[in-house]
């Protein structure tokens, strides 16, 4: 499932793109967004909604901008976002901040989460397969939100779903 629906998204960049710009007006409306002082997002493929218009959006606003360091044993850490130029490619070919202990930030008041796949019913989502994510969620206590482009939107999870998948709390959808 996940490799076809890589392929769906390749085949949709230029629609997610386009509705990226829709999904952000959408976010940028909900208390979650509007409370925030802090969230926590990713820097995008070109696949998935382009994260660089929330990242300017919440700087504008003033709001501190955090992004994913993969750690050892499948684990995340959210650190500052400064600069695009600071940011060292991962292993996997993902730009990510430097790591420094003392600028961690495990409790952003909203996360934006990433995913291939949401299931508007359920608000179960299929990830890139690391478990990254789930595993940060299951001891994350604060907001969390999907934007979901029309490729990635399911009415219902048509996948199986695990014991340790955890539900986002809110589906921004395009329509």
């Amino acid at each position: 499932m996940r490799q076809q629906q890589i392929q769906k998204l390749k085949a949709n960049q230029a629609k997610t793109k386009v509705e990226g710009a829709k999904l952000l007006q959408k976010l940028m409306a909900t208390t979650e967004w509007q409370n925030a002082k802090s969230i926590a997002t990713t820097v995008s493929s070109p696949i998935e909604v382009p994260t660089p218009i929330i990242v300017e959006a919440a700087r504008k606003e003033g709001k501190k901008v955090y992004l994913p360091k993969t750690m050892p044993h499948r684990q995340m850490a959210f650190l500052p976002f400064a600069s695009r130029e600071d940011l060292i490619t991962s292993k996997f070919g993902i730009p990510e901040p430097a790591y420094d202990e003392t600028l961690v930030n495990q409790e952003p008041d909203l996360v934006i989460v990433p995913g291939l796949a949401f299931a508007e019913d359920s608000n179960y989502r299929v990830g890139f397969g690391g478990g990254y994510y789930d595993r940060f969620l299951a001891q994350y206590s604060g907001s969390t939100v999907a934007l979901v482009p029309s490729a990635m939107h399911f009415a219902t999870a048509d996948w199986e779903i695990e014991d340790y998948d955890v539900k986002i709390q809110k589906l921004i959808l395009v329509d």
